[in-house]
């Protein structure tokens, strides 16, 4: 007979499995980024991106209703109590905040940011914006730091900056797919600024230089919120740096590329090569050891709320999986080659048949 713990780990292997399948899809950036994470990292991260995904989409694809955040809230009362729904998703997750001890308040927080997707909710400036993405992203942001052991108030505000810089990209990039589905989140005083009546707009969402001047602002903010995460990513355990570093650069490469096309997210949509995520890796794996700079202290105003739950909560570290040592380029590279070689497959295979809207940073 297999002993019960035993039998408690191939279960949640054959759970994380699962959470692998579903982001392989839906959350395709993140999953390359993850393999230049270690196996004590990439696992629960997994995890944890996995019930975020399937939050978004119970939002964002399914149209979202109070009915569906009400669902949402039941199932992380389960988890958090140890009794999670019958899915391999919520106990992989629930198992997570169980052994990382991850502060409810972050979650919870998530949450509340779908319930404003739900109602539609729309942001007249900047600050309002940035308050939506801290809660939809900066807490995946701080929670991705507890799972790497990372608690310092300055290191969870700059990891809650690496999370609004790649929402506010995903926003720039999905401007035309959010107007079809009549929702806009780029900032109302903006559009208003740039003669852009939202209203009539949304009758006929339609490319032109004013709005791409609009979209071409949020990527200038997203880009500060970019640098100042990257004075934190020296500081997080060396094996974690690259595939921070990596989910950052590809994150990135979608503004630049939508750059390249007059920052038209309306008629098309941004996809970056698999060839350029290649590079992007490969770079990211390469610098380990990224110049030294001074972290910025302090944190945006509306994430004070995140660092306050994050920093606050110091649990026992869990002891780590085995994993491929940081040193080990070759293999890291090998599987990096392997999986891109299955991304561009996929990729040419589907080309004609569009993206999904992917909130989750």
């Amino acid at each position: 007979m297999q002993p019960l713990s035993n039998k408690r780990n191939d279960n949640n292997q054959t759970d994380i499995a699962a959470c692998r399948r579903l982001l392989r899809c839906g959350s395709r950036t993140f999953y390359a980024a993850s393999f230049l994470l270690p196996r004590h990292v990439r696992e629960p991260a997994s995890a944890l991106y996995a019930f975020c995904r399937l939050a978004d989409d119970a939002v964002d694809i399914d149209g979202g209703s109070l009915a569906d955040i009400y669902e949402l809230r039941e199932r992380l009362d389960r988890a958090y109590a140890g009794r999670p729904c019958a899915n391999p998703v919520d106990r992989a997750f629930a198992q997570t905040i169980d052994r990382f001890e991850i502060p409810r308040e972050l979650p919870e927080a998530l949450i509340a940011g779908l319930e404003w997707d739900a109602s539609g909710r729309r942001y007249r400036e900047l600050a309002d914006l940035q308050a939506y993405a801290v809660r939809v992203a900066g807490t995946v942001g701080a929670m991705m730091a507890v799972l790497m052991q990372v608690r310092s108030p300055n290191l969870v505000a700059q990891a809650c900056d690496l999370g609004i810089a790649m929402q506010l990209t995903n926003i720039a990039r999905d401007v035309g797919e959010d107007a079809r589905a009549q929702r806009v989140y780029l900032p109302l005083s903006w559009m208003a600024e740039a003669g852009i009546d939202v209203d009539d707009w949304l009758v006929n969402p339609s490319f032109s230089a004013r709005l791409g001047a609009v979209v071409s602002r949020i990527l200038d903010v997203a880009d500060e919120f970019y640098a100042r995460a990257d004075t934190a990513i020296p500081e997080l355990p060396l094996s974690c740096r690259p595939g921070i570093r990596a989910a950052r650069l590809l994150y990135a490469e979608i503004g630049n590329q939508l750059r390249r096309h007059d920052c038209d997210s309306v008629s098309r949509r941004i996809v970056i090569p698999a060839r350029r995520k290649l590079e992007l890796l490969c770079s990211a794996l390469l610098t380990l050891r990224p110049k030294l700079c001074e972290l910025p202290t302090g944190c945006l105003y509306e994430a004070q709320f995140v660092v306050d739950a994050t920093a606050t909560s110091l649990p026992t570290p869990p002891a780590p999986a085995t994993a491929l040592p940081w040193w080990n380029l070759h293999g890291r590279a090998v599987r990096v080659i392997d999986i891109f070689e299955q991304i561009g497959r996929r990729e040419l295979s589907s080309s004609s048949s569009g993206g999904q809207k992917q909130a989750i940073a």
